[in-house]
C-alpha cells in the first residue's frame, strides 16, 4: 500500500477510507464477510498479469503450466468439499455461474421457475431487467403468508401449469432450510433440469450444516465469497452429461481468460474450508444468528418466518417501529452498523423503501463475536430504529461500536 500511496494518492485514500469503515463498524450484510490475508494475498499476487483462455492442460497461451496447477488445486479442493461429477471454477461471479447454467441448458423463451423476488429470491432467477428475465419466460413460486416458508403445494401447482425446463431453488434473503429432495422430486415430475444456487449456504453446505443440494441436482451454482469466505467469484458443480456444455458456456461462451489471481483465492479458501476449525466457525454464525434473532424478537421486532436456520434474518423494521427499510438503513449506518434495506414476503411498501431490513453474521463471527456480543447489538439496533434522527444517540451509539470493533480486529489487521 505504501507504493500506492504514492502513485495514485487518491485511490489509496479511497481505500484507506473503506478499510476505516469495515476495521470500526459492524458489517451485518449477510452477503459480505472477511477473507484471510492468505486469500488477498493470493488474489494481490503476479497472477494477474497472467493470460489463461481454456483450461488446464488445454490453453490457447504458452506459459500456463503454473495458473495450471493453481486452477487444478481449486479443482480439487472444491471437490473434496462438494463432491459432485464435475466443477468450473472460473465464473468471476455467482451471476455468471448462473449464466452458464442458462447457456448450457436452454434456449431464449424457455421457461424457469424460481422463487420471486420479493419473497426473497435472486435477480439471476427472473427478474425482469436482468439478463434471466428478459431472455427466458418466467414463472415464480413465493412462500406461505402464515408461515413465510416455501409453498411447495405452489412449487408443484407451477410447475404442473407452466413445465419450465430448469426449477431453480436458492434464494438471497430465506433464512430457512431448503428441501432440495422435494425440488427436486417436482422437478423429475415434470421432466424439469433442476438448478441450486448455493451461493450464501455454500459454506454451512460445506460444514455439512446444511442439507446437500449436490446429489439433487443436476446443477449447483455458488458465490466463493459470502459464507465460504473467500474472494468475489464463482462456481458451477453439474452432473457428468453437462460437464462439456457446462465448460463451453463458460469460455468462450460468457467469458474470455479466467482471472487467475481470483482462482488462487478461491483456492487458498477452498484450502482454509476444509479444516476442522471451519466447522466450528459456520456453527458459531448459525447460533450467532439465531440468538440475534431470538434477542430482537424478545425486543418486539417481528422476524419473517419467526426466526433463521442459516446466517441471516429478515426483520420487519417498520411493524415496530415505524420507520422504513430505507430509513432503517441510513440510520443503522450512520450509528457504525452496516445492514441493507429488503423486502419482506408480502410486502406493502416499495422495493426502494421496503418494511425490513436483511441482517447477516458472517463477517462478524470471522471478527471472533459470540452470542453476548450478538445481543448487546441488537440493543443498539433496537435503540436505533426507535430513534432514527436521534443525532446524539446515532453518535453515542457509534462510539460504542467503535469501541466492540476495536476488540475484534478484522483478520487483515490481527
Amino acid at each position: 500500500m505504501d507504493v500506492l500511496q504514492h502513485a495514485d494518492p487518491d485511490v489509496f485514500h479511497a481505500i484507506q477510507g473503506e478499510q476505516t469503515r469495515q476495521k470500526y463498524g459492524l458489517e451485518m450484510i449477510a452477503s459480505e464477510n472477511y477473507t484471510s490475508r492468505a486469500v488477498m494475498a493470493a488474489q494481490g499476487s503476479v497472477l494477474t498479469n497472467k493470460y489463461a483462455e481454456g483450461y488446464p492442460g488445454r490453453r490457447y497461451y504458452g506459459g500456463c503450466e503454473f495458473v495450471d496447477e493453481v486452477e487444478t488445486q481449486a479443482l480439487n479442493r472444491a471437490k473434496q468439499i462438494f463432491g459432485g461429477d464435475h466443477l468450473n471454477v472460473q465464473p468471476h461471479s455467482g451471476a455468471q455461474a448462473n449464466m452458464a447454467v442458462f447457456l448450457a441448458a436452454l434456449q431464449p423463451g424457455d421457461t424457469i421457475l424460481g422463487l420471486d423476488l420479493a419473497h426473497g429470491g435472486h435477480l439471476t432467477h427472473g427478474m425482469k431487467l436482468n439478463f434471466s428475465g428478459k431472455y427466458f419466460k418466467v414463472a415464480s413460486y413465493g412462500v406461505t403468508k402464515d408461515t413465510h416458508r416455501i409453498d411447495f403445494d405452489q412449487v408443484a401447482a407451477q410447475a404442473r401449469e407452466h413445465k419450465p425446463k430448469l426449477v431453480i431453488a436458492g434464494a438471497s434473503a430465506y433464512p430457512r432450510l431448503f428441501d432440495f429432495a422435494r425440488f427436486a422430486e417436482i422437478s423429475k415430475e415434470v421432466g424439469a433440469l433442476f438448478m441450486v444456487d448455493m451461493a450464501h449456504i455454500a459454506g454451512l453446505v460445506a460444514a455439512k450444516l446444511h442439507p446437500d443440494p449436490v446429489p439433487h441436482a443436476d446443477f449447483v451454482t455458488s458465490t466463493t465469497h459470502k459464507t465460504l469466505r473467500g474472494p468475489r467469484g464463482g462456481l458451477v458443480i453439474c452432473k457428468q452429461d453437462w460437464a462439456k456444455p457446462i465448460d463451453s458456456a463458460v469460455f468462450p461462451g460468457i467469458q474470455g481468460g479466467p482471472l487467475m489471481h481470483v482462482i488462487a483465492a478461491k483456492a487458498v479458501a477452498f484450502g482454509e474450508a476444509l479444516r476442522p476449525e471451519f466447522v466450528a466457525y459456520q456453527q458459531q454464525v448459525i447460533d450467532n444468528a439465531k440468538t440475534l434473532a431470538d434477542e430482537l424478537v424478545r425486543l418486539g421486532f417481528p422476524i419473517v418466518s419467526g426466526g433463521t436456520d442459516n446466517h441471516l434474518m429478515l426483520v420487519d423494521v417498520f411493524s415496530k417501529a415505524g420507520v422504513g427499510g430505507k430509513q432503517a438503513e441510513k440510520s443503522l449506518d450512520a450509528a457504525g452498523i452496516t445492514v441493507n434495506k429488503n423486502m419482506i414476503p408480502f410486502d406493502p411498501r416499495k422495493p426502494l423503501d421496503p418494511s425490513g431490513v436483511r441482517i447477516g453474521t458472517p463477517a462478524l463471527t470471522t471478527r471472533g463475536m459470540k452470542q453476548a456480543e450478538m445481543r448487546q447489538i441488537a440493543k443498539w439496533i433496537s435503540d436505533v430504529l426507535h430513534r432514527p434522527a436521534d443525532e446524539e444517540l446515532l453518535s453515542r451509539v457509534r462510539g460504542s461500536v467503535r469501541e466492540l470493533a476495536e476488540q475484534f480486529p478484522v483478520p487483515a489487521e490481527a
